[in-house]
């Protein structure tokens, strides 16, 4: 690692904890408005979609893989309706694993 480099990783750490730690320390002192609770209650689903959906609908990165060969997208379809039908979080994960490893067995064999 070059000089440039090593500041440069200890500038953003730096600028991330600044953000971070600003926010904890007056967090408590912050009202938000109900509007923009409302809206934070959206953040991780969108956060987990925007990294989820890309590895799904492009296991390799190369292109979209929308067909029934993909058991990425297979799996994840099955998860998201056991997810809506169950409610269960163990179900879900169990339940697309297992679809996802035998999607994957059937289409090597």
């Amino acid at each position: 690692m070059s000089q440039f480099e090593v500041l440069l990783l200890l500038g953003m750490a730096s600028i991330t904890f600044a953000i971070r730690y600003t926010l904890f320390a007056v967090g408590d002192r912050v009202r938000f408005s109900p509007l923009v609770e409302q809206a934070l209650g959206y953040v991780p689903v969108a956060v987990l979609t925007a990294i989820i959906v890309p590895a799904v609908a492009m296991p390799d990165g190369n292109g979209l893989q929308l067909n029934l060969d993909n058991a990425y997208l297979v799996g994840g379809i099955v998860a998201v309706l056991i997810a809506a039908f169950s409610r269960n979080l163990l179900l879900t994960i169990f339940g697309s694993m297992a679809v996802f490893f035998l999607w994957r067995w059937w289409l090597l064999a």
